[in-house]
């Protein structure tokens, strides 16, 4: 990142990232509760957890080509940030489980505009050698907005504020997340109506990945499942406040450990990182389903921050690595969509499995599939680094 302009570039989409993320995470450990309070169960979690992620993520494809056929990145991105604002403009007014479903894909489907532009947008605004640690930068400053909304939403709720009201304050700071957007700059890029989203366009060594990535997504389901298994441990008010501290700790986790974990893939290979991580999940999962103790659960939570703190950097930055310079948004978009709807397998199969055998059934499956991603990628013959 030595161009100045770069650098202010990843610092400007940080603090978008970082506004931005202190609204949906003032919504995100209490969204579970809101749910089960308006009448949803397991079974509900799972369909808004698994749709409201995956099924946006089919938008990354034709966002990715429609910014690399365009040769424009902010638009699209400006765009994304903006409907996921419009999209929380209104979920204070749901009276229904079936309502907060609606507006939570209208939400995520900003998502789906606007991260695979912008992480091209990243990724060019870094060097190839420092690109971990341009996306760890990012992701930093995103999960750094984590912590601080999960933090405002418990004091938030301790103040005795209605579901509503704490929705209402993340609306406005997600409004407030778009002003940085006027010093954004993006280098002048020709268009490419050449550019299709055809997986067989892909180099061979990220078509592989795009496979393990995917088996990977279809163990680590909602982190609605990761709260509401730390709610079944408590009763009466602490059965609010405990998990949403615990959501605080790992999101505190996730934001210390982010830039170290990205700068750490720049040095020994992104595969062997993602490896760990995913290993480390699969102890994750195995740990939450037979918790025990309060103890347990800290421990537990601030593993689950470590293994995003790993793979979020990481795996962003491997695609960017294995794609061609001008399929690379284009290329993220395939990831993001193959990843998301293995999200919706996952959370759905999470929450049938809660349902019809309990917390413990869909941590076992979860373990598994991490598994075997993580000896599919270890099985990955040794990669090309493209330009």
């Amino acid at each position: 990142m030595s161009d100045p302009k770069t650098r202010k570039n990843i610092m400007l989409l940080g603090f978008v990232s970082l506004l931005n993320d202190i609204s949906s995470e003032i919504i995100q450990p209490i969204l579970p509760i809101f749910i089960t309070s308006l009448g949803g169960g397991s079974l509900a979690l799972g369909l808004i957890g698994g749709v409201s992620d995956g099924l946006p993520s089919i938008l990354q494809v034709f966002a990715g080509y429609w910014s690399d056929s365009l040769g424009k990145r902010k638009p699209l991105v400006i765009a994304g940030y903006a409907l996921s604002a419009f999209g929380k403009l209104f979920l204070p007014i749901s009276a229904t489980w079936q309502q907060v479903f609606v507006l939570k894909i209208l939400e995520r489907t900003g998502k789906g505009v606007r991260t695979a532009p912008r992480d091209a947008l990243i990724s060019e605004s870094t060097d190839k050698s420092l690109r971990g640690r341009g996306f760890g930068l990012h992701r930093a400053m995103d999960s750094l907005g984590a912590v601080v909304g999960s933090i405002m939403a418990y004091l938030l709720w301790q103040r005795g504020l209605a579901f509503s009201s704490i929705f209402i304050v993340a609306a406005v700071l997600a409004i407030a997340a778009l002003i940085p957007f006027k010093l954004v700059q993006e280098q002048k890029r020709s268009p490419n109506c050449q550019v299709r989203p055809k997986f067989s366009d892909l180099s061979p060594d990220l078509r592989k990945f795009l496979v393990v990535a995917s088996l990977f997504s279809l163990g680590n389901f909602s982190y609605m499942f990761f709260i509401l298994r730390a709610q079944t441990f408590f009763s009466g008010a602490e059965a609010v406040a405990a998990p949403l501290l615990l959501y605080v700790l790992f999101n505190f986790v996730y934001a210390g450990l982010s830039l170290p974990m990205g700068i750490w893939s720049d040095r020994i290979g992104r595969k062997n990182v993602l490896a760990l991580g995913y290993a480390i999940f699969v102890l994750t999962a195995l740990g939450f389903a037979f918790v025990s103790s309060l103890t347990g659960l800290i421990i537990l939570f601030a593993l689950y921050g470590l293994v995003y703190a790993i793979i979020d950097a990481s795996q962003s930055a491997f695609v960017s690595d294995l794609s061609h310079a001008n399929l690379r948004s284009t290329s993220l978009g395939l990831y993001y969509a193959a990843t998301g709807m293995a999200a919706i397998l996952a959370s759905l199969v999470a929450g049938g499995l809660w349902s019809i055998f309990g917390p413990q059934a869909t941590f076992l499956f979860g373990a598994s599939a991490a598994a075997l991603a993580s000896l599919a990628l270890l099985g990955m013959k040794k990669t090309e680094v493209m330009a």
